[in-house]
């Protein structure tokens, strides 16, 4: 696949294979997705990833049973959740989610530490959950910025990201923003790192990594865009 980005320097003797934006049948709600999170570890595995984060809205979908058997295939599995803060979408990663009082931007502030992570998803995408005008406002939590595999030649909002992580000197962090088993390895990031929580989070932070994808066909922007639409519409139902 053609590298697009690249932030840092790479260690070519030890890097990761790395999506922390993926969602499953486990959530609350069918997330416009069609595999369990088992299934989408095995599928990880099959291509190689060495660290995943489950990203269900407003649910974490991670357990010890999940963490040994994602462990058993090579995987590390970061405990992460897509929250919605204000109507907005914001990742969040390795932060303590056992009392559900995450509700606000200055909740995040006030639990961010050294080993978590809060990322924006699709920062700049045209949907009402995206970040977007807001970012400046609140750049402050975010430790980066997602560069989302859903694009093509003549389409891409991953370009404002781009410029604002530049503009702030934050990472871009390559994710598949997976529903669909189709789109897993679509894109994802080369960390830097030993494969443990600690160091993948330390490493994203400093922007050692490197973002591994292509554009879409529109074809495939179409099917997955098509899909997604009927997806939500059926959820409503359930």
């Amino acid at each position: 696949m053609e590298a697009v980005i690249e932030a840092g320097y790479i260690d070519m003797k030890r890097k990761l294979k790395v999506d922390l934006h993926m969602h499953t049948l486990d959530g609350k709600k069918p997330e416009a997705a069609e595999c369990t999170a088992q299934q989408l570890i095995d599928a990880a595995h099959q291509q190689g990833f060495d660290v995943l984060s489950i990203t269900n809205h407003d649910l974490v979908t991670y357990d010890k049973y999940l963490a040994d058997y994602a462990a058993c295939r090579g995987i590390l599995l970061i405990a992460g959740m897509e929250a919605t803060i204000r109507h907005k979408h914001v990742l969040l990663y390795n932060f303590d989610f056992s009392n559900n009082h995450i509700n606000s931007f200055y909740d995040i502030e006030k639990l961010k530490a050294e080993d978590n992570l809060c990322l924006a998803p699709h920062p700049f995408y045209p949907s009402s959950a995206s970040i977007q005008g807001k970012f400046d406002r609140y750049r402050h939590i975010f430790d980066g910025l997602e560069f989302c595999h859903f694009y093509c030649k003549q389409i891409n909002f991953n370009k404002k990201a781009a410029e604002k992580a530049l503009e702030y000197g934050l990472p871009l962090v390559g994710m598949s923003d997976t529903h669909m088993l189709y789109q897993l390895g679509a894109t994802y990031s080369l960390v830097e790192a030993e494969k443990d929580v600690g160091s993948v989070i330390g490493a994203i932070k400093q922007g050692k990594l490197e973002i591994v994808s292509q554009p879409l066909g529109i074809l495939d922007l179409s099917k997955i865009s098509l899909k997604m639409l009927k997806n939500d519409f059926l959820s409503f139902f359930v």
